[in-house]
C-alpha cells in the first residue's frame, strides 16, 4: 500500500490500513507532527472504540476499548523513552502478547523488542494539508 492523500481522507485511508495490514503491530514511522497520533485516532475510530484517541505522549500507552469494555488497540507514544529497559518495565511485551491492535509511534526507540513481523507505516509531508503513506511487509 503505497499512496498520497488530502488530511480530511484519514478515515479512508486507516480504513484501508486495518483491511490490508497483515497483523495487528502497527509501526508508525514519521516526522513530528505529520500526522501519527491523527492516523491512530482514525484507525481507533474505525475499530469501534468508545473513547477518542489522543497522544500518550506523558503516560506512554493509552488503551481503547468496546461498548462491551474489551480491548480493542493499545497506542504507544515512545517519543520520551530514554531506554527500551523502560518499555519492558511497563509489561510491552505482555502488549505484545494480546489480541488487540498496536499502534506504537516512535518504534525506533524499542527496535529489539519488536516482533519481525511488525507492519511499517511510513508517513511523509507532501505540503501543508497532504500527506502520503507507505506499507512496508517484511
Amino acid at each position: 500500500m503505497k499512496r498520497t492523500f488530502q488530511l480530511d481522507e484519514i478515515n479512508e485511508v486507516a480504513q484501508e490500513l486495518l483491511m490490508r495490514a497483515p497483523n495487528k503491530v502497527l509501526c508508525l514511522y514519521g516526522d513530528m507532527g505529520v500526522g501519527k497520533t491523527t492516523l491512530v485516532k482514525a484507525l481507533v475510530k474505525d475499530l469501534g472504540a468508545v473513547d477518542v484517541a489522543n497522544s500518550p505522549t506523558f503516560g506512554l500507552v493509552n488503551e481503547y476499548s468496546d461498548e462491551n469494555d474489551t480491548p480493542l488497540a493499545y497506542h504507544f507514544d515512545f517519543y520520551r523513552l530514554n531506554d527500551e529497559m523502560e518499555a519492558l518495565d511497563m509489561g510491552f511485551e505482555d502488549y505484545l502478547n494480546s489480541d488487540a491492535w498496536l499502534f506504537i509511534e516512535w518504534p525506533d526507540k524499542i527496535s529489539s523488542l519488536l516482533p519481525e513481523d511488525a507492519v511499517g507505516v511510513f508517513l511523509h509531508f507532501v505540503e501543508e494539508s497532504t500527506r502520503s503513506i507507505e506499507l512496508n511487509v517484511s
